[in-house]
């Protein structure tokens, strides 16, 4: 039984255009960055459920150039005093570097024309952005006009802008948006579009940008890039033209109608960082710009430290950056499954050994440490799905500990274990608690407070050590093929007991001291492993230590 009756009220609000040529569906990617226009202190800020004050608006304006935007727009200053007094601050205090130009918005209609230039009075140089809403659905239901009408109406705000700019000193460029492009007829859109670069006549010293906004996204992507294109090859002029895109969210094909766009002749992109905006927003240029360079195209613009580009967002907007947006978010770059961890490590290794000059490491398309993030923090996450290679790569990035290979899925299980029963992610600290507690330097209920040895022969050891276990105290003698062994025998006669020392590994704990050494010992009884690590000083030390701790787990579970 379907719960969703109502379908039969929806259709198709788009118009294809009729044989596409889809030159563009042969291009396999982009190759350069496009003109990019940030619209946060516009399209942004209007969504935003409390717009910005002034001073987070001056604030998010001096970042978004700190990050390489050129073009901004930062309002609509006819709209409000708010918007209004955000320019003139702007202008008036030389807070626009000369190769940043500012972007104001106008409708059709003369006094709000007359007070969009009176607000740029003084600005070196900046966009005046025209609109008009030209869809069939605009046109029939919210102002009952023709497709004269509209064009008249596009007409008289071309022909105003371009009397004003003659008497307004600055250089200022045009830009026209047809709005709801996208719910409107690609030849009338050609028509009224043609019908403005005729009044403005783009030239190559003072080009026109023609916006071909998604104000209201209606149909997949390569309809979008089929109607950019029709537009391209068709515009007056249109080598002097900038096509720019402006495509909001709505179906969640705000990057792919960017990305197809750009195939299709777009120039420039209108969009927001992380994609706020109207509905369910514009297109998100962080996605948009790093999809680019994780195919090596450079964006021009710095997202190298995205920690903090985050946190100046949310704190002026007060929105709230998705866990899981796309290179932005703070888990986009963890990995929880085991399998990805496992084979996330292998692939960092990889690039160790191999010194290799092109990013592909296995489920990331870029190198976390690119936008400001690392690797043992972000990467690796540990909760009760991790597996042993990563819990290993953890314990190896930051605390130094290189697992030996049979004991690390002894150890995936236990921090798996302990996970699982707390119900939550594990910090590295926690983990580095449970690997500590369990293994390290273990001295319960046997230890060894002295040894001392003895060479017998080319290849024999003896010991002397004293041993403590249930509250008594007695000095053993074993001999060996070496110290460990010496010491294993020795403890195997005293405890009436058999196993194989079947593992043994050492290193230098560099992170965390260059003067202490780790060995890993691995004893076997009765078709089970059980293993201690030692840390010390002294390599000898260290070894007895992980003996003893691997011993004790031992002993601790044949008491069970």
């Amino acid at each position: 039984m379907y719960l969703m009756k109502n379908v039969e009220q929806y259709a198709p609000q788009f118009f294809p255009v009729k044989n596409p040529p889809m030159r563009w569906a042969q291009k396999t990617m982009i190759e350069k960055a496009p003109i990019w226009c940030s619209v946060d202190l516009r399209d942004g800020n209007q969504a935003l459920i409390t717009p910005m004050s002034l001073d987070e608006k001056l604030e998010f304006f001096r970042y978004l150039v700190k990050i390489g935007f050129k073009e901004i727009e930062i309002g609509f200053p006819a709209a409000s005093e708010t918007e209004y007094e955000f320019c003139r601050t702007l202008i008036e205090n030389n807070m626009i570097p000369d190769d940043v130009t500012i972007q104001v918005l106008t409708q059709a209609r003369e006094h709000i024309i007359a007070k969009t230039f009176e607000a740029l009075k003084g600005a070196k140089h900046a966009i005046v952005h025209l609109y008009n809403s030209t869809s069939v659905a605009q046109r029939e239901q919210v102002f009952k006009k023709s497709k004269e009408d509209i064009i008249k109406l596009a007409e008289l705000g071309a022909n105003l802008c371009k009397e004003y700019r003659a008497k307004t000193e600055g250089h200022f460029r045009f830009e026209y948006s047809p709005e709801s492009f996208t719910g409107t007829e690609p030849e009338f859109a050609l028509e009224i579009c043609n019908a403005v670069l005729k009044i403005w006549e783009p030239t190559p010293e003072d080009p026109v940008i023609i916006n071909l906004p998604v104000t209201v996204s209606h149909s997949m992507p390569h309809v979008y890039a089929n109607q950019v294109e029709y537009m391209s090859d068709n515009l007056y002029r249109r080598e002097n033209v900038i096509i720019s895109l402006h495509p909001h969210n709505d179906r969640g094909c705000a990057v792919a109608d960017s990305e197809l766009g750009l195939l299709a002749g777009g120039d420039r992109i209108e969009g927001t960082l992380f994609g706020n905006g109207e509905r369910t927003g514009n297109v998100d240029i962080v996605t948009l710009a790093l999809n680019m360079y994780s195919q090596g195209v450079d964006p021009e613009l710095d997202f190298s430290n995205m920690p903090e580009i985050v946190e100046v967002y949310e704190r002026v907007t007060r929105m709230h950056v998705y866990e899981r947006s796309p290179y932005s978010g703070q888990l986009v770059f963890a990995a929880f499954s085991g399998s990805h961890q496992d084979a996330i490590a292998k692939g960092m290794h990889w690039r160790e050994e191999h010194d290799c000059k092109h990013w592909n490491v296995p489920y990331l398309p870029i190198n976390p440490e690119d936008v400001g993030r690392v690797y043992e923090a972000d990467v690796i996450r540990i909760n009760s799905q991790s597996g042993k290679g990563g819990v290993s790569y953890l314990m190896e990035t930051k605390y130094g500990y290189h697992i030996p290979q049979k004991m690390r899925e002894s150890f995936g299980y236990l921090v798996k274990g302990v996970s699982d029963h707390a119900h939550k992610e594990l910090l590295p600290e926690e983990v580095l608690d449970i690997f500590t507690k369990h293994y390290v330097n273990v001295e319960t209920p046997v230890s060894i407070p002295e040894v001392h040895f003895v060479q017998k022969g080319e290849n024999a050891i003896g010991t002397e050590a004293t041993i403590s276990y249930k509250g008594s105290t007695e000095t053993v003698h074993g001999d060996g093929n070496g110290r460990l062994d010496a010491v294993s025998n020795a403890v195997k006669a005293h405890l009436n007991m058999d196993f194989s020392l079947t593992t043994y590994t050492e290193h230098a704990l560099e992170v965390c001291s260059n003067s202490k050494a780790v060995a890993y010992v691995g004893l076997e009884k009765n078709g089970k492993t059980y293993w201690g690590v030692g840390v010390h000083s002294d390599i000898i030390n260290s070894s007895i230590s992980a003996f003893l701790s691997a011993l004790n787990a031992m002993l601790m579970d044949l008491k069970k």
